[in-house]
């Protein structure tokens, strides 16, 4: 193995981290550009001399940080890297009932123009990391940490594939907090166990990646703008 390869196994972060932040070096450096595909396990592990579990384990964290896509039988493939910005909203920030309802109300401005514009632009790989973060919602059951994951993750791609960088910062800067805030406000009957509720929330964004998929930017943004008015309204105090 040349030296330039060997990781750090001294820094105490760990070598899935270390993995990463040599992979990542090369994503940003656009040694391996969007829609190429990563080297595979194998060759990873003879590269960097580590493990399977390793390896996996540092793909894995790519993919939550919406650097790569992974596909059963195909491999992980790069996608686009927006700049990154300094914008932030600490949830720390968002105190009180009403603090959620206006941030809905910002997001409601925000994301419609984002779906129109993905439904305009999107590529065939976007539409999948899409519709992966959509089986994942429709699968997450009565999980709520995976169901929040997964309502996280499909926002994110949609902004991803917006082709607008400052949307996907601003989501990405948001984090999972600004799905998790509003469910933690939910009246019981919209409980996030409860299934009625998943059902309707799964629904609202399959009508989003419906419009996305036919390339409806004019039902992209209704389809978005309904699913987070439907949100705030179920947010209402009866």
């Amino acid at each position: 193995m040349p030296p330039d390869q060997r990781l750090d196994r001294d820094s105490g972060r760990g070598l899935a981290h270390e993995l990463v932040e040599r992979l990542k070096g090369r994503i940003l450096a656009g040694e391996i550009g969007p829609g190429q595909k990563l080297p595979t396990e194998s060759s990873l592990v003879e590269e960097f001399g580590v493990s399977r579990t390793v390896v996996r384990e540092a793909i894995s964290r790519l993919q939550a940080a919406g650097l790569v896509e992974t596909f059963q039988g195909r491999g992980s493939f790069v996608l686009a890297v927006p700049a990154s910005t300094a914008f932030s909203v600490e949830a720390s920030q968002i105190r009180t009932h009403r603090d959620v309802l206006d941030m809905i109300d910002f997001r409601i401005g925000v994301e419609s123009e984002s779906a129109g514009l993905a439904a305009e632009r999107r590529t065939d790989l976007q539409l999948k990391a899409i519709q992966r973060a959509l089986v994942d919602l429709g699968h997450s059951g009565e999980q709520p940490s995976s169901a929040v994951e997964a309502d996280f993750q499909f926002h994110l791609k949609v902004a991803l594939a917006s082709g607008n960088r400052f949307y996907s910062d601003l989501l990405a800067s948001f984090g999972p907090m600004v799905i998790m805030l509003p469910r933690t406000r939910l009246e019981p009957p919209y409980t996030v166990s409860n299934a009625t509720h998943l059902t309707r929330v799964t629904l609202e964004h399959e009508n989003i990646y419906r419009a996305i998929a036919d390339q409806d930017a004019a039902a992209a943004r209704a389809a978005m703008r309904l699913h987070l008015s439907n949100s705030r309204a179920r947010l209402q105090t009866p």
